[in-house]
């Protein structure tokens, strides 16, 4: 299958800066993208966005896809006198991935290429050479010659995002960053433009998800729906460093379709939810995987405690390296999950 159209939206979803509580312009494209599609859209007091296309019956149950909009990134903290950036990270942002990466910071008198700077090794300890360096012992250099023209140019509390590219490898694989979650954001928009149902269905891009799954908890709360879907990315662990049993969910055999996650901690899918996924995923043919997780957790966690509780499920697309600047997926598996609640939609009465 050709996805010529399909990488497009993806490069440009996934290149368009919004970390958390900064998702506005990911908002834009969605909105772009369902103008023709959806009944209503609006944008809640949260930034979340909320495309509404009703459904053939006004007795058809009401059914909330969420993908959230945000990404990890970093934010400006402190300029010192010799013109350098602290920053504090947004996000599960690794240390480990930070040193000496390229990145943008947003202001509002236009963006910035700046460089997170290290030691040479030419002046590196050994002892040095084998720790992991924290982040508040990082820098942004950006050219500047001192406090007064970085702060001409940027100022405390703006965004910061990688600067990174897009590349379309083989076998149908997407290489960026933010693949966590604009394949979920993808999906969401490529769902709502395939379903013909008798189900109003709210197409929702939630914000701020990587720092507290919050725009979920409210976007539920207001929406109130019969039920719920989150559409995420999950840990793929078809590589190198990676156990079997650690990881089983790999590239390209379909979406993970949460069990559980965070032990327990997080969702627990109820019985009914999963049984409707599966059973249309056997009858039609389309590949899926069951992901029992003991790691993180997704806005399905927020959605499914919401009033009296929402029943939720969650796909998620299977993604190497995730939260790092150089994420792998399949558009195959996006694919397969576009398919999968599609039928489910679909189908419900």
């Amino acid at each position: 299958m050709s996805f010529e159209k399909e990488i497009k939206l993806v490069e440009e979803l996934c290149m368009t800066p919004g970390i958390s509580a900064h998702e506005e312009n990911i908002a834009g494209i969605l909105e772009r993208e369902l103008k023709d599609v959806a009944d209503e859209i609006e944008i809640d007091a949260m930034g979340n966005f909320i495309a509404t296309k009703k459904g053939s019956s006004k007795k058809g149950p009401k059914v909330m896809l969420a993908a959230h909009m945000d990404e990890i990134g970093l934010m400006v903290r402190y300029i010192d006198d010799n013109g350098f950036i602290r920053f504090s990270t947004v996000g599960g942002v690794n240390d480990q991935m930070l040193m000496n990466q390229t990145v943008v910071i947003h202001s509002r008198n236009g963006d910035f290429t700046g460089v997170i700077g290290s030691k040479p090794p030419h002046v590196t300890k050994p002892e040095e050479r084998k720790k992991v360096v924290p982040f508040d012992e990082m820098f942004i250099d950006i050219g500047a010659k001192d406090k007064e023209q970085v702060e001409e140019m940027v100022r405390i509390g703006d965004p910061i995002t990688f600067k990174t590219w897009f590349e379309a490898f083989p076998n149908n694989l997407v290489m960026c960053k933010a693949l966590d979650n604009r394949l979920g954001c993808f999906v969401m928009t490529e769902v709502l433009k395939r379903i013909d149902s008798k189900a109003t269905v709210y197409g929702v891009g939630t914000t701020q998800e990587e720092v507290g799954l919050k725009g979920a908890k409210v976007v539920s709360y207001k929406l109130n729906p019969d039920m719920a879907f989150a559409l995420d990315v999950t840990l793929s662990g078809d590589h190198p460093g990676i156990k079997p049993d650690e990881a089983p969910v790999v590239i390209g055999k379909g979406p993970a379709l949460i069990v559980i996650d965070a032990s327990g901690r997080g969702i627990m899918t109820p019985k009914c939810i999963l049984d409707l996924l599966t059973n249309v995923g056997d009858e039609k043919d389309i590949p899926y995987q069951l992901e029992v997780s003991d790691a993180g957790t997704t806005d399905g966690t927020s959605i499914h405690l919401t009033r009296e509780g929402i029943p939720t499920g969650v796909l998620s697309v299977p993604t190497r390296y995730i939260h790092t600047t150089v994420s792998v997926a399949s558009l195959d598996d996006v694919e397969s999950t576009i398919q999968l609640i599609t039928e489910v939609i679909n189908g419900l009465e």
